[in-house]
């Protein structure tokens, strides 16, 4: 678990390249739907990459930005919590709603909400209350998050695969997703006496 703790972002990465050459060679049996939902799981795998590998100092804005933390280097995000809010709940549910597809429309509308609950609180909520023009996950969520989103209602409202039932499905679970998966999730595993410590390279540099 602590390898997965430490590396759980730098294997998303790995897990793009691999899901990019699937659909390199599988394309053409693909539907588009089926294409979106994967390169979906793609966008989220770069997303999470941005936040905590290529930029990295996503934890450190969120627990010294949006929660005005006294530790941002642990409270209330700390290496646990994001293992589980980003792998054991984002991966799963991006990864399940390739696999069912057309037969799971609204989870596949649910993950969606999740990518456009992450490009709002990018681009309004974290650069409003930091005062910034950027943070960590701004770019990912512009150059891959709006045009999955963009292409999902795009496909299913143009092949007419989505339906009533799926928006009333669809909607609530997204939401659930954005509050119980992440919010709540980041709440109830918060831990001021946590072993799982990020390094100052996660922090932003004002708290290094």
């Amino acid at each position: 678990m602590n390898f997965l703790r430490k590396s759980w972002f730098d294997l998303g990465g790995g897990f793009a390249l691999i899901v990019l050459l699937y659909l390199a060679f599988n394309y053409p049996h693909l539907s588009p739907y089926q294409l979106l939902m994967w390169l979906s799981l793609v966008s989220l795998f770069f997303h999470q990459l941005e936040e905590y590998r290529i930029v990295g100092t996503f934890p450190g804005m969120v627990n010294s930005v949006m929660f005005k933390s006294d530790m941002p280097d642990r409270y209330p995000l700390n290496m646990n919590s994001a293992l589980y809010v980003n792998v054991f709940a984002g991966w799963l549910t991006y990864f399940l709603a390739a696999i069912f597809a057309e037969k799971a429309i609204w989870l596949g509308l649910a993950t969606i909400l999740v990518s456009v609950g992450n490009t709002i609180a990018h681009t309004l909520v974290f650069n409003g209350l930091g005062k910034t023009v950027y943070n960590a996950g701004l770019a990912t969520s512009w150059l891959f998050f709006a045009p999955v989103v963009y292409f999902f209602f795009f496909i299913t409202h143009g092949e007419g695969l989505i339906t009533l039932t799926d928006y009333l499905i669809g909607i609530p679970l997204g939401i659930a997703f954005n509050v119980v998966g992440i919010l709540k999730l980041i709440n109830w595993m918060k831990d001021r006496d946590t072993p799982y410590v990020f390094s100052k390279r996660f922090l932003l540099p004002k708290d290094r």
